[in-house]
């Protein structure tokens, strides 16, 4: 279990500078678009779709990244009644439906990518399918860093550093 937790790990910390550096780089864009169309009086034509599909890639790649820390979205209310057992077994549905989401995402991302691959977007002159491919790069690490985290509550290990078990010790 230890490499597994080291190898994704790595991965969502791989996931999250990338994230990052999507950010940084689609503000840049951004930017130059701006100085170009008010300044220069000239317009960047790729700078839109570029931006549009660097952020697909920062929101899923941040998303799942957030969903192995136990960052996500949740509706806790019940969890501060129930004794610890039960709060482990309904944090591993969550996942559990997390993962199936995710995996939604990967089938769906994928049917949209195959879809749109004859399609070319102008600007770019590439392939249609680059802007859903996010979304099936997600899916996968969205399914990865679920299953990780069921399998280390089932280990008993604690799944994030301020995640849903903070009681449980390493």
């Amino acid at each position: 279990m230890q490499k597994v937790a080291l190898a994704t790990g790595l991965l969502a910390r791989f996931a999250l500078w990338m994230a990052g550096i999507g950010l940084v780089l689609m503000t840049v864009i951004i930017a130059a678009q701006v100085f170009f169309r008010y300044i220069l009086n000239s317009s960047l034509v790729w700078s839109e779709p570029a931006s549009v599909m660097i952020m697909g890639w920062f929101i899923f790649l941040g998303a799942a990244v957030g969903i192995r820390e136990g960052y996500h979205l949740s509706f806790d209310i019940l969890l501060h009644v129930l004794p610890q057992k039960a709060k482990l077994v309904l944090h591993t549905v969550s996942d559990l439906v997390v993962a199936g989401f995710g995996v939604g995402m990967v089938w769906f991302g994928s049917e949209l990518a195959a879809k749109t691959a004859g399609n070319m977007v102008p600007s770019l002159g590439i392939s249609g399918a680059y802007d859903f491919i996010p979304i099936v790069g997600g899916g996968i690490l969205v399914v990865l860093f679920s299953l990780e985290r069921v399998a280390r509550r089932a280990a008993g290990l604690q799944t994030a550093r301020f995640g849903d078990d903070a009681e449980l010790e390493i």
